[in-house]
């Protein structure tokens, strides 16, 4: 019965995305009908087209039929590049994909010892050093943040390889298998293209981290003073037990599920939210592919890439709450 009840949630969830998107479309001071014939076109063409487009049928209509369209898969065909959304989201979203995961393993990677550091020495200079750089990666702009990364490991110390996700000479030389170019360079043996790939990735991708582990570490230091407050650590250390022990085995233990939930988020969020970091480094995802969209008035392009942003945030957001109740029996009950 929770399953189910579960599930319900996440449908009915998808149907209002649905809905939103639906609307957006409808109320934007874009003319789907214009994108397609142009401002030159006829009436007669201008209306011929409109009911081709089933522009001119009820909203409920129009709605069903766009509902019954999504669940076969079809997001209209993109008026920039004459392929259908559903194809082209398939080719950029990978990128995306593959640049968000980097971004959030760097941020775990950095970001939970940050947390648990500053919450175990609180008050100290370590503590307020932590602090500040957390402040950092909401205060800084993220367009801001990446001119100054390519200008200086890119331009001046040429430690990174620059724009886009590999180089010119090598773009379209690996086959492609799933999308994600430092996996299908390591199956094709393509060495120099793996190189190639990740020297492209890993500034970006840094960066993406950056912001991410400004939350976790801030999340992971409330989290773990919580539990430095109880009383079950002050018995732990009158017993006599060594601090390394208190923090990372009574104290972190804890709060890692508090953390799944963390994390999701955020990893939610760089897949949603790396829209600038995409523009700056010219990377082909979906945040890149949004705004050519946006600024061609490209509306079946924009609206298919939001359903999926969208839905993909949803399927984080409620899998890590549903891991979150597996692991945590008080969430249980």
């Amino acid at each position: 019965m929770p399953l189910l009840w579960f599930l319900l949630i996440v449908a009915l969830t998808f149907l209002g995305l649905l809905a939103i998107t639906f609307v957006i479309g409808r109320v934007v001071p874009i003319d789907p009908v214009l994108a397609v014939v142009g401002d030159r076109a006829s009436r007669e063409t201008y209306e011929a087209a409109r009911i081709a487009m089933g522009l001119d049928d009820p909203l409920p209509v129009q709605f069903f039929r766009y509902v019954a369209d999504v669940a076969q898969g079809n997001l209209g065909r993109s008026v920039s590049t004459g392929r259908p959304v559903a194809e082209d989201l398939a080719r950029v979203f990978p990128a995306t994909l593959e640049m968000a995961t980097l971004g959030i393993l760097i941020g775990v990677a950095v970001g939970v010892p940050m947390g648990v550091m500053a919450a175990a020495r609180q008050g100290s200079w370590t503590d307020q050093i932590i602090r500040v750089v957390a402040l950092a990666g909401y205060a800084i702009p993220a367009f801001w943040l990446g001119l100054v990364g390519l200008v200086i490991f890119y331009a001046r110390l040429r430690l990174v390889g620059g724009p886009g996700r590999i180089d010119i000479f090598m773009d379209g030389m690996v086959p492609v298998r799933t999308g994600l170019l430092l996996i299908d360079s390591l199956i094709a043996g393509d060495m120099r293209a793996f190189r190639s790939a990740w020297s492209h990735l890993v500034l970006p991708a840094t960066i993406l981290g950056f912001f991410s582990l400004a939350y976790i570490a801030r999340m992971t230091r409330s989290f773990m003073l919580e539990q430095l407050n109880q009383e079950y650590i002050t018995t732990a250390r009158v017993k006599g037990a060594p601090e390394r022990v208190v923090i990372w085995r009574h104290a972190f233990r804890p709060i890692r599920v508090q953390l799944i939930t963390v994390i999701g988020l955020s990893y939610a969020g760089l897949l949603e939210g790396s829209v600038m970091i995409e523009t700056v480094f010219s990377w082909p995802g979906i945040g890149n592919y949004l705004t050519t969209a946006l600024l061609n008035a490209d509306m079946n392009a924009v609206l298919g890439a939001t359903l999926v942003i969208g839905a993909v945030f949803i399927t984080i957001n409620k899998g890590s709450d549903l891991l979150y109740r597996l692991l945590d029996p008080r969430a249980r009950a």
